[in-house]
């Protein structure tokens, strides 16, 4: 119903940048929330940053001041511009998108993921 793909992660060095892309397609009628999850070796999945349709962003304390979110619409992508990355960034990196039907009901879906890697 809904597809996320990704692309733009690799290698960097520490204190490098890198931007991340997501395209969605399918049925984006409903879609409310974007943004990006990133999962280490041994560590669950977190959220790195969320975009909501009510313009309101949400950064993962490690993240920000480092990392921005932002939104086309008109494309249906979302970017995440990644500046002063960190080894500890390391991980592979999600596109998320939410469906928010109700308080009770809500769905998610998932890119294929992108590895994100930061040399030191």
């Amino acid at each position: 119903q809904v597809q996320l793909v990704e692309s733009g992660g690799g290698l960097v060095q520490a204190g490098g940048s890198l931007t991340l892309s997501c395209a969605a397609s399918g049925r984006l009628f409903s879609i409310n929330d974007m943004g990006w999850y990133r999962q280490a070796p041994g560590k669950q999945r977190e959220l790195v940053a969320v975009s909501s349709s009510g313009d309101s962003i949400k950064y993962a304390d490690s993240v920000k001041g480092r990392f921005t979110i932002s939104r086309d619409n008109a494309k249906n992508k979302v970017y995440l511009q990644m500046n002063s990355l960190k080894p500890e960034d390391t991980a592979v990196y999600y596109c998320y998108a939410a469906r928010v039907l109700s308080d009770a009901t809500k769905y998610t879906y998932w890119g294929q993921g992108t590895q994100v890697t930061v040399s030191s």
